[in-house]
């Protein structure tokens, strides 16, 4: 075989895979309706949120969303309050018991709750992106992930979180550059980086440099400022933000979990959902205690208009100066 050939054979391959998660389309659409999805998991119980994710999804879907965003780790949720038994220097076997309930209640993306949720995404036809506690069935770590589904079903990404905040390190392990990606769709380039992450100001220009055009942030920070940072981003690069926390209370934690929460706190997290312009613009929300949803209809040539005076990786990059590199491969 000719080395044309081969080319020809493998750029092919390339086309077919990416119809497998494009729809068919002859230009990208104008507008996308999206929905900021700010839910209360069912902690501990995979298979109940995993159904509560199905039923939020085809709500939404039906009113005409093709975006969903649910928050960070929302499967099976933010494990907020409780310290798994350690402290510097010790780990308890109470907090390891805890542990391994927790591991058990997480997603496996090539396992069952994986393909749910891919089955989620293709009835209800949308791009379904979930934050997920994933489990690596291989080496036994956990991750706090973002999973990326396309109306077909099909897992187009993954990215793990970079650097956990503080005592989630004992959690979840670190991701790597390999997954710091963004992902065509019909209506534009997505990508995200989770909570504190969008603190890292090189992170958030890998997906600039990638082209983001509709920025995900699924967070766990429900304090004032984390709106500002929406905005900034938003401003930044130029491009739609999406920030999605969860609303959770003390009552939603199982009974028989209380007793590890070491937090006296009624609500747990607030929520504080976001949509942002490429102008820095709040769209809709904040959304804050309750849970709830706010949907926009995203007008993709505002991203084009907001760069006339300001482009972080075209015109006001400084080439000249500056030199950017990504690690994109395993550590």
């Amino acid at each position: 075989m000719s080395k044309k050939e081969f080319l020809k054979i493998k750029n092919s391959k390339i086309i077919e895979e990416e119809k497998s998660y494009l729809p068919f389309h002859k230009k990208m659409k104008d507008t996308v309706r999206v929905a900021v999805i700010q839910a209360t998991p069912v902690f501990f119980d995979i298979e109940a949120s995993l159904q509560k994710t199905a039923d939020l999804t085809q709500k939404y879907a039906r009113q005409g969303c093709e975006l969903l965003l649910f928050p960070e780790t929302f499967l099976p949720g933010y494990p907020r309050g409780l310290s798994f038994g350690s402290v510097i220097g010790n780990r308890d076997n109470e907090g390891r018991v805890l542990y391994q309930k927790y591991w058990e209640s997480s997603v496996s993306v090539k396992g069952k709750a994986g393909d749910f949720l891919g089955k989620i995404a293709k009835e209800n036809k949308v791009y379904l992106v979930i934050g997920v506690t994933e489990k690596d069935e291989n080496n036994g770590s956990l991750y706090c992930s973002i999973l990326f589904f396309s109306p077909q079903g099909i897992l187009i990404g993954k990215h793990r979180k970079l650097k956990p905040t503080g005592v989630e390190r004992l959690v979840w392990a670190e991701g790597d550059g390999s997954t710091l990606n963004t992902y065509d769709t019909a209506f534009g380039k997505i990508g995200g980086l989770i909570c504190w992450e969008n603190y890292m100001p090189l992170a958030r220009m890998a997906l600039y440099k990638k082209g983001v055009q509709i920025y995900l942030a699924p967070t766990a920070d429900s304090r004032e400022t984390w709106i500002s940072t929406m905005q900034h981003i938003a401003c930044e690069g130029r491009c739609f933000v999406l920030g999605c926390n969860q609303f959770f209370r003390r009552e939603d934690y199982p009974e028989e979990y209380l007793k590890y929460l070491e937090l006296d706190w009624e609500i747990l997290c607030r929520g504080g959902s976001v949509i942002v312009s490429p102008l820095g613009e709040i769209i809709e929300g904040p959304l804050w205690e309750k849970e709830g949803v706010l949907i926009a209809d995203l007008e993709m040539n505002q991203i084009i208009e907001s760069k006339l005076d300001y482009d972080v990786i075209g015109h006001y990059a400084r080439p000249d100066i500056f030199e950017f590199k990504l690690k994109n491969k395993h550590s």
